[in-house]
């Protein structure tokens, strides 16, 4: 089974994804800051993880870096989730680690296809 944690300081954000995502071969967790995140990931590396571009305790490029860098072995499908369109936010973000972005609000229909296609819902293409 596939594992999801979607990172978000916003309890509705969580809510929604996890309400779009979960399924019978999707598990869904959630974390508010990014503390929560690094111990959650510690113990067991989520396949994908979603990353709110503000969080309230760590600045979500540095918060990418480290869960990309935990496990040499394990590298997560990392999308940082923005409501702006930020070639330099998301040129950070890739640098980082991260494999792409979803912009918000996203529809159940974006947020679904990314997760089926291994794709990233994006404006910019080129900036990946």
């Amino acid at each position: 089974m596939k594992r999801c944690l979607i990172v978000d300081d916003s309890s509705v954000i969580r809510q929604v994804a996890m309400r779009i995502l979960a399924g019978p071969d999707l598990l869904v967790a959630e974390a508010a800051t990014a503390g929560e995140t690094i111990e959650i990931c510690r113990d067991e590396m989520p396949d994908t993880i979603i990353v709110d571009y503000r969080l309230p305790d760590m600045d979500s490029c540095s918060l990418i870096a480290q869960l990309t860098s935990l496990d040499p072995n394990i590298k997560p499908r990392v999308l940082l989730c923005s409501s702006e369109v930020d070639a330099g936010l998301f040129t950070r973000a890739k640098r980082a680690g991260a494999s792409g972005y979803i912009l918000k609000p996203f529809t159940r229909a974006q947020l679904l296809e990314s997760f089926r296609s291994g794709e990233t819902i994006t404006a910019a293409e080129e900036v990946f």
